[in-house]
């Protein structure tokens, strides 16, 4: 893990900025890897020959940047990538997880039939008091946990969901293969997790949960309405937007 080096002093270039550009030269070649521990601070100060305020510098806004993660007595290790996913499609976190070559598990917490929250009711297209279908299950990437499923499903579209088997399939991959949908809206925001969702999905003190609010459609008819809940410093919403120009 050594990084032995000689900063050019004359450039006009910060060393702060040097510095931080050798850590990420150093990921960047797989010679450091996600979750590995980069040598101490000090030893960066004595191997960079560089004053202990400007390596601080540049670990702090590495760290900030989320290439580096500090662990309080611990020390900085290479953060994980964030995993990124598709915001305009609808996709099976199952399919994307074994895409990247990992390996995917899931943990079902709740599976049956409830009268659905006013908020819920209302998005459904029912009134205040209508049972729906109700699912929640912790998703995990190399038994990290990566995202929290909290989906709600129109019975009167999906009549025998609560008769599948989510240990192996999940409930996106089963209604995307069996359910034809028309449209979709999106909604993401960040928000201060609830304590369930901080210890679901392992989230530091002061970690945001990033969360998609999706409601699917067959025509006017709501089909399912899902929220998901990912850790704000491990995740990513990624897409692709190609213009009409017919």
């Amino acid at each position: 893990m050594n990084i032995a080096t000689q900063l050019d002093v004359k450039k006009s270039e910060p060393l702060y900025i040097q510095i931080k550009r050798l850590i990420v030269e150093k990921i960047q070649s797989g010679a450091w890897k996600a979750g590995d521990k980069i040598p101490t601070e000090h030893a960066l100060v004595r191997d960079l020959d560089a004053s202990r305020m400007t390596v601080n510098r540049a670990l702090r806004e590495l760290t900030q940047d989320g290439v580096l993660a500090r662990r309080q007595g611990s020390g900085t290790f290479v953060a994980p990538a964030k995993l990124e996913t598709g915001l305009l499609e609808i996709k099976n976190i199952a399919d994307e997880i074994i895409s990247r070559g990992n390996t995917h598990s899931s943990e079902i917490l709740a599976l049956e039939t409830v009268i659905a929250p006013d908020d819920i009711s209302i998005v459904m297209s029912g009134a205040a008091g209508n049972s729906f279908f109700h699912c929640v299950l912790l998703h995990r990437e190399n038994n990290e946990p990566v995202q929290l499923e909290d989906r709600y499903v129109n019975p009167a579209q999906v009549p025998n969901f609560l008769q599948q088997d989510f240990g192996s399939e999940t409930p996106s991959g089963f209604l995307i293969r069996t359910v034809p949908y028309s449209r979709a809206d999106h909604r993401i925001s960040a928000e201060i997790p609830t304590e369930e969702q901080k210890s679901l999905l392992s989230l530091r003190e002061g970690e945001p949960v990033l969360t998609l609010e999706r409601h699917t459609y067959a025509g006017d008819d709501v089909i399912t309405t899902v929220r998901l809940y990912h850790p704000g410093s491990r995740f990513a919403f990624g897409g692709a937007f190609t213009p009409d120009r017919r």
